[in-house]
C-alpha cells in the first residue's frame, strides 16, 4: 500500500525524536575539552594535575556511561523503551545542571573537581541510558510504514550517529560564542554556562518524545511479561554479539590515540598559539570533519549494506592512518595538507564504524533482548576506550615520548593495524543485513524458540499495558502474504 507525504513524515519524526537525544552524548563529551582548557587557565595547569583530574574525569565518565548501558539494556526490554528514553533525558537534564552548579567547600580546587566529577558520573549513566533505548528505539521506528526500504539504515544513521557527531561540532562551537560574549576575565560563567547549556536539548527532546508510544516491534515481540531465555538465546545470538562487540571494542580504542592529531593541528597553525579564542576556533573545524563521513556514509550505507560500508571505512581509515604515521614528518612541514588528511581519516571513521556499528549492534539481535544486545556491545566498546585512555600514554614514552617523531606515530601503527584487525572480523563474523530483517529474525526466533519448547504465548504487550495497541502491523501481514504466495507458486 502506498503511504502519503504526511505518513512518512510522521515516522521520519518518531526516527528523529528516539535517536536525536545522542545529540547530548556528542555534546556532553565534546563540551568537557573545552571546560579542561577552561579551568587550566582559571585555576592552574599545575593544580589540575596535582588532583589527576583529566583522567579521572574522563575515566569517570566512561564508568557512569557503562553502567547505563548495561542497567537501561535490561530496562528497555523489561519495562518499556519508551521510559528508558524518558528516564535516560531526564537524567541528562537534570546532572547537566547540576554539573555547571559545581562547587567545592570554601571554594577549594580539590572539592569542585571532585563534585563536577561526580556529575559527570551520574550524567554518564543518562547518556549511557540513550544507547540501548533511544537506538534500538530509532532501529526499531526506521522499519514502520511509511519509510522507504532502501532509506531505513540511512534515516537511523542520520537521526544517531550524525547527531552526536553535530553534538560534537555544537559542543566546540558554545564555548567560542560564550568566550566572545564574556571575555577573557569571566571565564568562570563560559565553562558554567557550556556545562548548562547541555540541558537545553535533553528538555527539547524530553518533550518530543511526551507523546510517542511504543514501537510496533517491540509491542507485538517484547519479553516484558515472559522470562527471557538466556540461553537458548545466547547459543542462537552469541557469536554475533561477540563479533560486534569486538568491533566496537576496537574501534574505540582506535578513536583515542588518533585523537592526539588534532592538538598537533591547532599548534603547528597558530604557532602554539594560547588564545582562547584560536583554540576554541581550530577545535569547531577539526569536530567539522566528523560531518561528510557521517552524513555521506548514511546515503551509501543502504545501497553497500552495513557489513560492507564497514568494511570499506575501516580499510580506508587503516590505509589513512600508515599514510600519516608513514609520512608524519613531511606532513607535519606542510600542516595545511596535515589537516585534510586528519580530516579525511576522521570522515572514514564515521563513515564506517561510526554509523555502521549502531545498525549492526540494533538490527542483528530480535525484539525481545535488542536492548540488552545493543547495551552489552556498546558497554564493551567503552571499556576499549577506557582502556586507550591509560594504555596509550605510556605507549607514547615507550616509543620516544610525545616531542619525538617516533613517539607520535608509534601508536598510530598500532591503530591502523587494529583497524584491519577489526575489518577481518566484521567480515569473517558479522553477517550482512538485509531491509525489513527485523521482521524477519523477530518471525526465525519465535519458530527457534518454539522448535527448542520455549511457549511464546506470553511475548508482547497486554490490552492492560498502557501501550498496548490492537493495530495489525501492515508490515508483517505483508511478510506474510508473500511467503504464503511463494508456497503457493
Amino acid at each position: 500500500m502506498a503511504t502519503t507525504f504526511k505518513e512518512r513524515l510522521k515516522t521520519v519524526s518518531l526516527i528523529f525524536a528516539c535517536g536525536t537525544a545522542l545529540f547530548s552524548d556528542g555534546y556532553a563529551n565534546g563540551v568537557i575539552g573545552s571546560v579542561n582548557t577552561l579551568l587550566s587557565r582559571i585555576y592552574g595547569a599545575d593544580a589540575l594535575a596535582h588532583h589527576n583530574y583529566s583522567r579521572i574525569l574522563s575515566s569517570v565518565a566512561f564508568a557512569g556511561t557503562i553502567v547505563g548501558m548495561l542497567t537501561f539494556g535490561y530496562l528497555s526490554d523489561k519495562i518499556g523503551r519508551k521510559f528508558g528514553m524518558m528516564t535516560a533525558t531526564g537524567i541528562v537534564a537534570l546532572f547537566s545542571l547540576l554539573s555547571a552548579a559545581s562547587a567545592g567547600a570554601h571554594d577549594s580546587i580539590g572539592g569542585l573537581l571532585s563534585m563536577l566529577s561526580a556529575m559527570r558520573f551520574l550524567l554518564g549513566i543518562g547518556v549511557g541510558a540513550e544507547y540501548p533505548c533511544g537506538s534500538v528505539s530509532a532501529s526499531e521506528q526506521s522499519e514502520e510504514k511509511g519509510i522507504h526500504k532502501n532509506a531505513q539504515h540511512r534515516w537511523f544513521a542520520l537521526a544517531t550517529n550524525a547527531m552526536i557527531d553535530f553534538g560534537f561540532v555544537v559542543a566546540a562551537f558554545v564555548p567560542l560564542v560564550l568566550f566572545w560574549i564574556f571575555g577573557e576575565h569571566h571565564l568562570r560563567a563560559v565553562w558554567r554556562l557550556s556545562l548548562g547549556l547541555g540541558v537545553v536539548p535533553a528538555l527539547a527532546v524530553f518533550i518530543w518524545r511526551l507523546s510517542m508510544e511504543e514501537p510496533a516491534r517491540y509491542k507485538k515481540d517484547s519479553m516484558k511479561h515472559a522470562k527471557i531465555p538466556y540461553w537458548l538465546i545466547l547459543k542462537r545470538y552469541g557469536g554475533s554479539l561477540a563479533a560486534i562487540s569486538a568491533t566496537w571494542f576496537l574501534y574505540d580504542i582506535i578513536t583515542y590515540p588518533f585523537g592526539i592529531y588534532s592538538s598537533i593541528i591547532v599548534d603547528r597553525v597558530t604557532g602554539e598559539s594560547s588564545a582562547l579564542s584560536v583554540v576554541f576556533g581550530w577545535n569547531v573545524i577539526i569536530n567539522l570533519f566528523y560531518m561528510p563521513g557521517t552524513i555521506g556514509g548514511a546515503f551509501i550505507v543502504d545501497y553497500l549494506g552495513p557489513k560492507w560500508t564497514m568494511i570499506t571505512g575501516l580499510l580506508f581509515q587503516a590505509f589513512i592512518g600508515f599514510i600519516m604515521s608513514g609520512l608524519y614528518k613531511h606532513l607535519t612541514e606542510h600542516i595545511a595538507a596535515f589537516a585534510v588528511v586528519y580530516g579525511i581519516f576522521l570522515s572514514f571513521g564515521e563513515l564506517g564504524p561510526g554509523n555502521c556499528l549502531g545498525l549492526l549492534a540494533s538490527k542483528s539481535s530480535p525484539t525481545a533482548v535488542r536492548g540488552q544486545f545493543y547495551g552489552i556491545a556498546a558497554a564493551i566498546g567503552k571499556v576499549g576506550a577506557f582502556i586507550g585512555i591509560w594504555i596509550f600514554p605510556p605507549i607514547i614514552q615507550d616509543f620516544g615520548g610525545a616531542n619525538t617523531d617516533k613517539g607520535n606515530t608509534g601508536p598510530f601503527w598500532i591503530g591502523s593495524g587494529f583497524a584491519v584487525l577489526s575489518a577481518l572480523i566484521t567480515l569473517f563474523f558479522i553477517r550482512p543485513l538485509s531491509h525489513d530483517g527485523m521482521v524477519e529474525e523477530d518471525r526465525a526466533f519465535r519458530e527457534y524458540l518454539e522448535a527448542n519448547g520455549y511457549d511464546t504465548s506470553a511475548m508482547g504487550l497486554k490490552p492492560t499495558d498502557s501501550d498496548f495497541s490492537d493495530s495489525v502491523d501492515e508490515k508483517d501481514q505483508d511478510v506474510d502474504t508473500k511467503v504464503a504466495g511463494s508456497v503457493t507458486a
